[in-house]
C-alpha cells in the first residue's frame, strides 16, 4: 500500500521532467549557423544563473506541507506522513520544471535579443 503513492509521485516527476526543457525553435531562413551556435551557446550559459534548485527545495517545502495538511484532514498519523512525503516528491519536480522553465525562458529572449526570430 505504500508503494503506490511512491510510484504514483515518481510518474509525475518524470512526466514533469519530460516535458520542462525543450529548447528555442527558431527560423533559419537567412540565419549564418556558425553564429547562432555560438549565440546559443552563450544565451545558454547566462540560463545557467537560474537556480533550479532553489526552485525544487521551495516546491518539495510547499508540496510536502500540502500533502501532510491533507493527510491530517482524510486520515491519521501514517497519512500524514505519506501526504508529506508525496507531497514533497511532486513539489520538488513542479519546482524544477519551473526553473527549467525559467531557463528556457531566458535562452529564448536571449536569441530574440540578438535577432533571432524565436517560434515556440
Amino acid at each position: 500500500m505504500t508503494r503506490r503513492p511512491v510510484f504514483t509521485a515518481a510518474s509525475a516527476v518524470l512526466l514533469l521532467v519530460a516535458c520542462a526543457s525543450r529548447g528555442p525553435i527558431i527560423d533559419t531562413q537567412g540565419v549564418d549557423m556558425a553564429r547562432y551556435n555560438q549565440d546559443i551557446s552563450q544565451c545558454e550559459t547566462y540560463a545557467t544563473q537560474v537556480s533550479t534548485g532553489a526552485e525544487a527545495g521551495k516546491g518539495a517545502v510547499g508540496g510536502a506541507v500540502l500533502g501532510a495538511a491533507i493527510g491530517a484532514i482524510v486520515g491519521n498519523s501514517t497519512t500524514v506522513a505519506r501526504g508529506a512525503g508525496v507531497g514533497g516528491v511532486v513539489g520538488g519536480a513542479r519546482g524544477a520544471a519551473r526553473g527549467e522553465s525559467e531557463k528556457d525562458r531566458v535562452v529564448k529572449n536571449c536569441l530574440r535579443g540578438r535577432g533571432y526570430r524565436v517560434l515556440n
